[in-house]
């Protein structure tokens, strides 16, 4: 079976983790914690960056942040992971539902403005694959009705996104926070892991309150003031230094994985393109303000009956492939509250979207072997 996924190791994430262990301190915010913090803000000029125990996490201590609560709402794309709404309905939000673009799964951004209400106080674009949405747009809108733009850049390390000013910036380095993932299903991973980015400095010092459970301990660890205390609302959200040493070790990496995993993307892309069109599904488009970080590639089927069909012939090729997320203003938790607006696109790559399997150590060889189960599957659909 070729699998859908399997997690890369460096090869320096044992050495790392014993090391981590000689040093005596393995509960949060050691060394590794800041060898890592370092590595993003060296490399992306983020302000401010804590890593958390998951992206979850990092959303939900952006809500925080936010001081999101019941009566406000939150506009994001009802094509995402659950843990996107679900941070936010924590603190009591009402979450408001934007489709996606008819090319991209990505949040439609000319349907937000008119979404906007006075409740409204949060704007969450997902930049699904590693591929920016319109954020120039999205700040824009933003900035004219007093909004935060919180990324969801689960799946956006090393992604760029391209300004109307000609700069290029890093995904996670616009908004006014951020949430990466490094899931073992990310590009980066250390089994379970996420970070938040703080690019606003009106939450810097807040964020370390919230991170360390709602005492201001950093700043003690610092030795910034005697004795620590609680102070504001928290939870406990940094990981161990075990897993910060696990992400160090990957981080190290990044270049040697980026490179690889353009690589199959692009030796999907080139096989399957023309075939795709010949049979009325589409490959991935990349806008032209975004750029393409390798993280995943899929098929875009022409009705869910094609869809079905082509994961049972693959299946039988010992190919895994997967479908991706379900529409969340349809879900079982959601519908009843969702306004009960239409959002066709979304239900579109919710019944047709098909994920090939991606991952490191996916070869040339097996790369072509997928390519070819593809084009010479029966035309049953």
């Amino acid at each position: 079976m070729i699998p859908f996924n399997k997690p890369f190791l460096s090869g320096k994430e044992l050495d790392y983790i014993k090391d981590a262990v000689s040093l005596g301190k393995l509960s949060g915010n050691g060394q590794y914690t800041r060898k890592c913090h370092g590595f993003f803000q060296e490399r992306y000029g983020f302000k401010k960056v804590l890593l958390t125990s998951s992206c979850t996490a990092a959303l939900e201590m952006a809500a925080m942040l936010l001081n999101i609560e019941p009566g406000d709402e939150v506009i994001m794309p009802s094509y995402t992971f659950v843990s996107t709404a679900n941070a936010f309905v924590l603190r009591g939000a009402t979450i408001v539902f934007a489709d996606s673009q008819p090319n991209h799964p990505g949040i439609d951004e000319n349907k937000i403005e008119e979404l906007i209400t006075s409740k409204t106080k949060a704007i969450v674009p997902v930049h699904y694959g590693g591929v920016a949405c319109d954020m120039d747009k999205i700040m824009a809108i933003a900035a004219r009705h007093d909004l935060f733009v919180v990324e969801d850049a689960a799946q956006a390390i090393d992604g760029y996104y391209s300004g109307k000013d000609g700069i290029q910036r890093p995904l996670g380095g616009i908004g006014h926070l951020a949430a990466f993932s490094f899931h073992e299903t990310k590009n980066i991973q250390c089994g379970e892991g996420g970070m938040l980015v703080i690019n606003d400095e009106r939450f810097m010092d807040r964020a370390e309150i919230i991170w360390e459970k709602g005492t201001n301990r950093t700043r003690f660890m610092r030795k910034e003031i005697d004795h620590y205390n609680w102070v504001d609302i928290g939870s406990s959200l940094l990981p161990s230094e075990i897993t910060a040493a696990f992400l160090l070790a990957q981080l190290e990496n990044l270049d040697d994985i980026q490179k690889k995993r353009k690589a199959i993307w692009q030796g999907y892309w080139r096989g399957l393109k023309d075939w795709a069109e010949a049979n009325s599904i589409r490959v991935p488009a990349i806008p032209r303000y975004a750029g393409n970080n390798g993280h995943l590639f899929y098929l875009l089927c022409k009705n869910l009956a094609q869809r079905t069909e082509l994961i049972g012939q693959l299946k039988e090729k010992h190919i895994q492939v997967v479908f991706h997320y379900l529409s969340l203003h349809k879900s079982p938790f959601y519908r009843g509250k969702h306004d009960g607006r239409m959002l066709p696109q979304s239900d579109r790559y919710s019944d047709c979207l098909l994920r090939l399997p991606f991952y490191f150590e996916l070869t040339g060889k097996e790369t072509e072997f997928i390519v070819q189960t593809l084009k010479t599957s029966k035309d049953q659909y």
